[in-house]
């Protein structure tokens, strides 16, 4: 039984949901040890959500110093003291911002092998999936070394209840900041927003919603159902919506259980950034739109129309 790491993201609602897969992923068929190190949270509030996947250990990193909370170097540091401490053979992560920058940071830190937005792993032979030229094709990609870091694109593995007791540890690393890197400023998302790559319901905008001001009609919508808002590239080029909106192939790579294209034709370069959503709504007045070729179900309306509709039978539904 081989110790695995995982690196928890967290947020101010708590642990993040997206955790619970690559936790998932973690436990593989042996039935892995699991440690789950916890940077910017205390482990005693983390413990519960964490060991009903199988985490047995939950540790709390931190370094004496005043930029830890901020600092990815420093914490790229205390992180590879951890490891090293616990022994972990594999550490895996989410493959967000933050997750990819810090295990970046890691992987050049101690050398390490390194693959990033995984879709699947198998820890027992030591090789991951990743989708290449937009996910036309998969590589099974084989990690060599004493240690092997992965991020796992969010939603890609179910997660899977496996309850057990945890252990709450806590290990302070004898790590200075090197210097390199000063974070001036950090800017959060709105309280309660849900962070598109990670949302397991995504509705999204095409050209024909107008302007930015008619995105509330998305958000509304998306507020009742607990979604994130997308936009494609079109709208964001035209200066509806902001870059971190977008969905697509120079946009973010998204895999929901539900995503709801609204007035979107269903362009190559779109459909490669949501491809993997489990089920697929298209909404489009063009009965002829590419995009119903691609869905799993169709509306031919115009989405002014249907997603107000569909907002006020939603708020009717008890919760």
């Amino acid at each position: 039984m081989a110790k695995i790491g995982v690196l928890i993201e967290t947020s101010d609602e708590g642990v993040k949901e997206a955790n619970g897969g690559v936790i998932t992923a973690a436990r593989g068929e042996a039935g892995n040890e699991i440690y789950a190190f916890v940077l910017n949270a205390k482990a005693a509030d983390c413990r519960n959500a964490l060991q009903q996947y199988g985490v047995a250990k939950v540790v709390e990193v931190s370094a004496d110093a005043a930029a830890w909370v901020s600092s990815p170097d420093l914490q790229a540091r205390a992180l590879a003291e951890a490891i090293k401490h616990f022994e972990i053979s594999t550490l895996l992560g989410l493959s967000s911002a933050q997750g990819r920058d810090l295990l970046a940071r890691l992987a050049a830190l101690i050398d390490a092998p390194l693959v990033q937005d995984c879709s699947g792993i198998n820890l027992a032979e030591g090789t991951v999936k990743k989708s290449h030229f937009s996910g036309k094709t998969f590589a099974t990609i084989k990690l060599n070394g004493n240690l092997r870091i992965c991020s796992i694109r969010p939603n890609t593995i179910e997660a899977q209840p496996a309850p057990v007791e945890a252990e709450v540890l806590t290990f302070q690393a004898a790590v200075q900041d090197p210097g390199g890197l000063v974070v001036k400023e950090v800017k959060k998302t709105a309280p309660g927003s849900v962070e598109l790559t990670e949302a397991n319901i995504i509705i999204t905008g095409g050209r024909p919603i107008g302007a930015a001001e008619n995105y509330k009609i998305l958000r509304e919508c998306a507020e009742v159902l607990g979604a994130a808002v997308g936009a494609s590239r079109a709208v964001v080029d035209a200066g509806f919506a902001p870059h971190s909106m977008q969905v697509g192939q120079t946009g973010k790579t998204v895999s929901p259980k539900l995503y709801i294209a609204c007035g979107l034709s269903g362009s190559v370069q779109h459909f490669a950034g949501m491809k993997t959503s489990r089920v697929i709504v298209a909404i489009n007045t063009d009965k002829d739109a590419p995009i119903f070729n691609k869905c799993d179900y169709g509306l031919v309306g115009d989405l002014f129309e249907i997603v107000p509709v569909l907002t006020a039978v939603l708020k009717e539904q008890p919760q």
